[in-house]
Parts: C-alpha cells; sequence; structure tokens
C-alpha cells in the first residue's frame, strides 16, 4: 500500500475553510450517514417505491426480501444523491457530503487535508470555498456526460477534492509529499515523493485506466469519471486565475489604476515605452511607475522593454510597495513566458510574496523556479540565500511547535 500522510512546505496560517470543509463532512457522516444507517426506511414513503423500482424489482425478487437488505441512509442517498438521469441544482452541491462507507470517506478527508491547506493559503479563503464547489460541480456534470441515462446516485467530496489536486499539481510542482509505503511485514517506511509525480500517479494509474477499462465508468462502481473531470476543472481554474490578465489583479493595483486615470494628464504620448525608458534613464522612477502601471492592454505591456518593466518592479519593492509588485512580477511571467529575463521577474515575485507571512509558500515556489531557469550567478545567490532562510526558519518552527 502506497498512501500519501503528508506535505512540505506548509504554509502558517490556519486553513479555516479547509478545516471547515472537513468538519461538514465529518459531522453529516456521524450525525446522518450512521444513524440513518441503522435505521429501516419508513414503508410509507413515496420515495421508496422509485427507489425499489431503479433498483430493478420486478417480482423476480420479492419486494420484501429487498426492504430488509436497505436502511434509511440508502434513501437518503437515493434523495440526495446526484442522479445523472433526474438532475438537480439542489443534489449537485449536497451530493457533494455524502458518503458511502469509513473508507471513502477516510480517503476523502486524508486527501483533503494533506493538500487543502496550501490551496486554501493561496487563493483565500472565500475563492478556495468557490473554487472547490465548482470543481465539485464540474466533476459531477462531467461524469454525468458519460452515464447520461443513470438512476444510480453519485455521492462524495472526491470530485471537488480533486479540483484540489488539479490546483496543487499546478501551482505547487516543488512540494513534496510525504507517502507511507506498507508492505507488511517486509517494508514499512515512509520516503518523500515530488508532489506532480504523487498527483500524476493518482490521476492516470489510480483514474484514467481504470476509466478507459471500465468503459467511463459504467460498468465500475467508482465514479473514475468524477475523479478526472474534477482535476480538470481544478486546473483549468488554477490555469485561468494565474495566467488570465485581469483575473490576477491585487487589489491596491485596481485602487492604483483608478487613482491614477482620475489624475490623468491628458497626455496621450505619456506612457509610451519610449518615455516609460526615458522617466527610468533620468531617475523619475515613480513617474515611469505611474505610466506603466496604467496599462490596460497585454499588447502595450509587453511593448514596453523587459529591462524597463523589472526595473520598476524593484523600484516598487524598494517602496514596499508590494501590492502592485507581486501581479507585476506574475503577470511578466503569464505574458512573456519565453523572456530571457524570466529568471529575474520569478525572483521579484519570490521576493514580494515573501514579505506577506500568508504567502510563504508561494514565495518558496518561485524561488525554486528561478533558480532552476537562471544562468545568472547573482539571481542564483539571491534565490539560493532567500531559500536557505525559509527552511531555517522552517526548522526552527518545528523544532519549537516539538
Amino acid at each position: 500500500m502506497f498512501l500519501p500522510i503528508g506535505d512540505h512546505p506548509n504554509p502558517r496560517s490556519t486553513p479555516w475553510v479547509n478545516y471547515l470543509l472537513l468538519g461538514v463532512n465529518v459531522a453529516v457522516w456521524f450525525l446522518v450517514a450512521l444513524p440513518l444507517s441503522y435505521m429501516r426506511p419508513d414503508i410509507s414513503d413515496p420515495l421508496l417505491l422509485e427507489f425499489l423500482y431503479d433498483l430493478g424489482v420486478r417480482g423476480a425478487v420479492p419486494a420484501q426480501a429487498i426492504y430488509d437488505q436497505i436502511s434509511a441512509y440508502d434513501l437518503f442517498v437515493y434523495q440526495y444523491g446526484f442522479r445523472p438521469a433526474e438532475p438537480s441544482l439542489l443534489t449537485l452541491f449536497t451530493s457533494l457530503f455524502l458518503h458511502g462507507g469509513w473508507l471513502h470517506l477516510f480517503g476523502n478527508m486524508l486527501f483533503l487535508w494533506i493538500f487543502g491547506n496550501n490551496v486554501e493559503h493561496r487563493l483565500g479563503s472565500v475563492p478556495y470555498l468557490l473554487c472547490y464547489l465548482g470543481a465539485g460541480v464540474g466533476a459531477t456534470l462531467f461524469f454525468s456526460l458519460f452515464v447520461a441515462g443513470s438512476t444510480t446516485p453519485l455521492i462524495g467530496a472526491s470530485g471537488a477534492i480533486s479540483g484540489v489536486l488539479g490546483f496543487y499539481f499546478l501551482w505547487f510542482p516543488r512540494n513534496m509529499v510525504r507517502v507511507l509505503i506498507f508492505l507488511f511485514p517486509f517494508i514499512v517506511t515512509t520516503v518523500l515523493v515530488p508532489a506532480r509525480m504523487v498527483l500524476g500517479f493518482y490521476l492516470v494509474i489510480d483514474n484514467v485506466l481504470p476509466f478507459l477499462l471500465t468503459r467511463g465508468g459504467a460498468e465500475s462502481g467508482v465514479a473514475y469519471g468524477a475523479h478526472i473531470g474534477g482535476f480538470l476543472a481544478g486546473l483549468g481554474l488554477a490555469w485561468g486565475l494565474e495566467k488570465v490578465p485581469g483575473l490576477n489583479l491585487w487589489r491596491g493595483e485596481r485602487s492604483y489604476r483608478r487613482g491614477a486615470a482620475e489624475a490623468d494628464d491628458g497626455d496621450k504620448d505619456a506612457a509610451t515605452p519610449a518615455f516609460i525608458h526615458q522617466q527610468l534613464a533620468a531617475g523619475r522612477n515613480q513617474q515611469a511607475a505611474d505610466r506603466f502601471l496604467r496599462l490596460e492592454d497585454r499588447a502595450e505591456r509587453r511593448a514596453v522593454a523587459s529591462g524597463d518593466v523589472l526595473a520598476i518592479g524593484a523600484y516598487l519593492l524598494d517602496q514596499g510597495r508590494t501590492d502592485l509588485a507581486i501581479p507585476l512580477f506574475r503577470r511578466f511571467i503569464a505574458e512573456r513566458p519565453d523572456d530571457p529575463d524570466l529568471d529575474r521577474a520569478f525572483l521579484g515575485a519570490g521576493l514580494a510574496l515573501e514579505r506577506h507571512p500568508r504567502h510563504i509558500t508561494s514565495s518558496y515556489q518561485y524561488f525554486l523556479q528561478a533558480l532552476d531557469m537562471t544562468r545568472s550567478d547573482a539571481v542564483e545567490e539571491v534565490a539560493r540565500r532567500h531559500l536557505r532562510a525559509m527552511e531555517a526558519r522552517g526548522r526552527r518552527r518545528d523544532a519549537d511547535e516539538s
């Protein structure tokens, strides 16, 4: 058995929404699923007849024999699980918090516990909740494409959690996952495995191959299609939030742009690349930053020389304006993926994010990326120095907690 049991590094912030999701799922199991599992369904419930009919009771098997084998929770799942043949908006969401057994619940909550905190840390609490639910809905609808006529309820948080894994796969490629290897009595140990290797194994070996072998999940009791759909939804949302211009604007930059627009002197030539370069050359860094940050069109930003953009980013860092520097460096990375100065942009993003305690994990990733791609001794030296300092702080924190 190969079982993930933890990851590294982890953020310092408290993942309140992740804890809330864990708590709600566990509470539903103990307060709803477990008690109803030991109860018989109400024989006068009109939904019971529909349930028995969908089970295939047509007279060959006595209805009483089937009734004796089902619980009130089976009927509850039939009512609040998502049935592709009879879709409803309510069950799109209620199905995400129901589970079919202890192992089903445990496996889902373990993955959410390990991978959810970093993703919430990066997204923020409310966006994380929205993305979690959105990925869960996307997973359910993707699964339904392949079993459109099925009346079998789909339940479980695994589609939404697979969405979280998609975010993690894209945003934390350098993280390591601690995996328990349990081949008793020969091997019982833990090893650190790159996160993308673990998640790639989960996607391809645990889901894509079984999905293909069971004709889209039609011949299996496991919703492989929901896992795949959730993972793809998470990847898509993470890519959009990271790459699409306008989706990753920080509040400080939006306020800055509004103020700059109100103070605009009407000089239409003042935001040209030549003007910005002249301002930097003359040491008027604030004027250059004002003009560049006013540019909302991707083509206009790309027309400004890379060195000038990075010089503006460095100036903003010196001024402590990380609310402006972070989106500048991130947009540089998104809009200029083949730029020879890309390593400096990753370094700048890491330096800016490092100043925010809740973004330490993201900062660590940017430093690693800068280190991987740079050919500059200066960039390498700065990235290594900050990585060593972050790792030392992590060791001290672990020592204090123990």
